[in-house]
């Protein structure tokens, strides 16, 4: 199959992400370690630790299959999630299939900044998170 081209990471603000995240198309990759099981998450998101993630990005490609655009996020999205956002991106350039990913992004001052504008945390300890988009 034909290389995908290399991909740019952009940033998306929690507003965006709040309109955007219930679309099919989409999937919110939490990165954060172990405050995620005490801090809570966004709803529906995917947990790949940051501290394991170059191990299971494979498994991440095949858990987002039919999603064209990935939401990264860490506690401040300062360092591990952009960090893990271009790991997967140098993955999938060196990829030999195509994955359907088009567009890489990172939220705009993490979870943390999601929780502090009022936007809805999940507290469930669901492995995927099953949450709700309201």
């Amino acid at each position: 199959m034909k290389k995908e081209m290399a991909r740019s990471i952009s940033y998306i603000t929690s507003s965006q992400l709040l309109a955007l995240r219930c679309r099919p198309n989409i999937a919110i990759v939490d990165v954060r370690d172990e405050e995620r099981s005490y801090d809570g998450h966004i709803a529906g998101s995917l947990h790949y630790a940051s501290d394991t993630f170059t191990d299971k990005i494979s498994n991440l490609v095949h858990d987002v299959k039919g999603k064209d655009t990935l939401v990264f996020h860490c506690a401040l999205s300062q360092v591990r999630g952009p960090t893990c956002a271009r790991r997967l991106a140098n993955f999938l350039e060196e990829a030999k299939e195509e994955t359907g990913i088009k567009n890489i992004m990172v939220l705009e001052r993490g979870f943390n900044g999601w929780d502090a504008s009022g936007k809805p945390v999940c507290r469930c300890s669901d492995v995927p998170c099953k949450g709700e988009c309201a």
